[in-house]
């Protein structure tokens, strides 16, 4: 009973959720009500007995949309003085999510100890999820999950190669020349006394 109750309720958040992805004006408010939704299907996940699935939910996407977040507030112009201007006034609203928030990963916790949500009889109880792949990732298919690795390390220094670019405005230090450099023709930082000079 509280794993259909729970389903139900994570669905409905989850669409509702999209669908203020969708309408919010505010690119940050939608950013935000991405996040709910993620959050919401990995609730899905967790209860259908995928908890592999639903650790990647929020490690990779909500990590990905922490990114996203930070693009937004670097690329676009947003005016948060306005923003900040309505923070008491939200206050109650956040709080509310943020309550609702607890309980679902409360219910979901729930409900995945009491077993998946579908089917009478689970196929391996033996096993959970993640140590089962885990076993397999590491020991069938080592070798694939290593060779997408050195892909993924090939790939990302290509890019760092494609984008880097040398300007040749910019002054770097030469080290080789401060080494080898004379120390009679060296500047010489001097703060002369009141009413004295310099000598040379």
């Amino acid at each position: 009973m509280i794993g259909i109750f729970a389903f139900y309720l994570f669905a409905t958040l989850t669409i509702l959720s999209g669908i203020l992805v969708i309408f919010a004006r505010n690119p940050v408010h939608s950013v935000l009500w991405l996040i709910v939704a993620f959050f919401n299907a990995a609730g899905l996940m967790l209860l259908l007995g995928a908890e592999f699935i639903a650790l990647l939910l929020v490690m990779v996407y909500v990590g990905a949309v922490a990114v996203l977040f930070l693009f937004i507030v670097m690329m676009l112009d947003i005016d948060f003085a306005k923003l900040r201007s309505g923070f008491t006034r939200n206050l109650p609203i956040g709080l509310l999510i943020a309550l609702v928030l607890l309980a679902e990963m409360l219910i979901a916790i729930t409900a995945a100890n009491s077993g998946p949500l579908i089917g009478d009889q689970p196929a391996s109880t033996a096993q959970s999820n993640l140590s089962a792949m885990g076993e397999l990732m590491y020991t069938r298919y080592l070798v694939p999950f290593e060779l997408s690795g050195i892909i993924l390390l090939v790939a990302m220094i290509g890019a760092i190669v494609l984008t880097h670019r040398d300007r040749g405005d910019v002054r770097g230090q030469k080290i080789h020349h401060q080494v080898r450099r004379d120390p009679e023709e060296a500047i010489r930082m001097t703060t002369p006394e009141s009413g004295k000079g310099v000598e040379l």
